[in-house]
């Protein structure tokens, strides 16, 4: 007797994403400040 255990489990994309939001929401902000910043001094 042969025990099997494949479970394949389908992978969620909103898990796979959440996984990564503590890095893309900081990375997004920077991005969002310096382009602010440059177009700000560009306008002065």
């Amino acid at each position: 007797m042969t025990a099997h255990h494949d479970s394949h489990e389908p992978t969620d994309p909103v898990e796979a994403v959440v996984k990564h939001i503590p890095i893309i929401i900081p990375a997004a902000g920077a991005v969002l400040i310096f382009l602010l910043a440059f177009i700000a001094v560009f306008m002065a």
